[in-house]
């Protein structure tokens, strides 16, 4: 199949909101995703770019084939000592496409959070309702906004990608992800939210893991700052780290951001992201980004109890893992830092090893084991190589 090809794609070949998120549309969609959903732009600051040099490379060619040849990857760069030291992109995919993140972008969310919580400008112990009042009659009510970072949110949702039917059908719908069908009227990300009025447990209790839980911070955010949340990022994080490209958000009917699930950026710039975790949230110049605090806090103050007990404990009980402010997190001596994402986005910080791997694919299964253990293999030869 020759996707996107001719003027215009023949039927077949066309990626369209009906079909991006499944193969083989998503091998072209995940990289143009503004061509498909509207979206709003996160602007970077051209003139003041953190470059990356390159580095000697720490696995051979063949090695890193070998573990990506069952994967759909669209791009992978890994970072040492903040040098590239391996770089490649696939399906058509280039170093200046920007690539949907999935998951990730809660992960981006939780630095900006971390950030205008530092600058005064976000409460992290004030109700949800303290910013949102309207949302008083909601499951929401007694959240504050921490519980909500930590995913610990006490809102009946049920997070199955596999549904055909029910609230994530709509959600995704009120995202401008879905095809609405004719006649019916979807909401917008802000009143679907209204309708989550059912509670499933205390607000504090274990990890459940709710998308809409982070579309509602994006609208938490943007009432605390007074501000678009993609500007915000924009200035905040992405124009501050010195993003090589602007990257974009996807927005609903009425401009609201897909925190959750929407952000869009280039592969070296995702990479960038994990090398600011790896220096304490300051670029190589010293500038600091992210509090080195938040940072802090986010590699040891996860709690082990809500991470088991809750809604992946089961599924990964081989790791130890805890969950805090949007990332997931080994904890211990050496802290493992990572944002994962369906249909295989990762970022990897190691900042113990000075480390990072952002990865980028189109996987066909929205949750796959075998491509979170082909990450975790390639993560772990990368490491017994340094």
């Amino acid at each position: 199949m020759t996707l996107m090809q001719g003027f215009p794609p023949a039927e077949a070949d066309r990626a369209t909101l009906a079909n991006w998120r499944t193969q083989p549309y998503s091998a072209w969609a995940f990289h143009h995703v503004r061509e498909v959903v509207p979206s709003a732009e996160i602007a970077n600051a051209p003139g003041d770019v953190w470059a990356l040099d390159q580095g000697a490379p720490l696995l051979s060619d063949a090695a890193i084939e070998d573990i990506l040849a069952p994967t759909l990857t669209d791009a992978l760069v890994v970072l040492h000592k903040g040098r590239v030291v391996h770089e490649l992109y696939r399906n058509g995919m280039t170093a200046e496409d920007p690539h949907i993140l999935m998951s990730v972008s809660k992960s981006m969310l939780g630095l900006l959070a971390g950030i205008l919580a530092n600058k005064g400008l976000l409460d992290l112990e004030a109700g949800i309702i303290d910013y949102i009042p309207e949302l008083a009659p909601t499951a929401y009510a007694g959240a504050t906004v921490r519980q909500a970072l930590d995913m610990r949110v006490g809102v009946e949702f049920s997070e199955d990608y596999t549904a055909t039917s029910g609230p994530i059908i709509a959600y995704r719908k009120a995202a401008n992800w879905n095809v609405v069908e004719p006649g019916e009227v979807a909401p917008d990300l802000r009143s679907f939210q209204m309708m989550l009025t059912a509670s499933d447990g205390p607000h504090g209790g274990r990890f459940h893991y709710v998308s809409p839980v982070t579309d509602l911070l994006a609208w938490v955010i943007e009432r605390a700052a007074g501000r678009r949340y993609a500007d915000l990022m924009s200035e905040h994080l992405w124009q501050p780290m010195g993003a090589e490209k602007a990257g974009y958000i996807t927005v609903d009917r009425i401009g609201g951001p897909r925190a959750a699930g929407g952000m869009c950026v280039i592969a070296r710039d995702l990479a960038r992201v994990g090398q600011l975790i790896c220096q304490g949230g300051a670029r190589a110049d010293g500038r600091q980004v992210i509090p080195a605090a938040w940072l802090e806090d986010i590699a040891t103050a996860g709690d082990r109890e809500a991470w088991t007990s809750g809604d992946f404990g089961e599924r990964f009980s081989d790791f130890d893992m805890v969950y805090r402010s949007k990332w997931y997190v080994h904890p211990g001596e050496a802290p493992l830092i990572h944002g994962m994402g369906i249909h295989g986005q990762y970022v990897f910080a190691d900042p113990a090893r000075d480390l990072v791997v952002a990865w980028m694919s189109c996987e066909a299964e929205p949750t796959s084991d075998r491509a979170f253990g082909l990450r975790y293999r390639l993560i772990q030869e990368l490491r017994a190589a340094l």
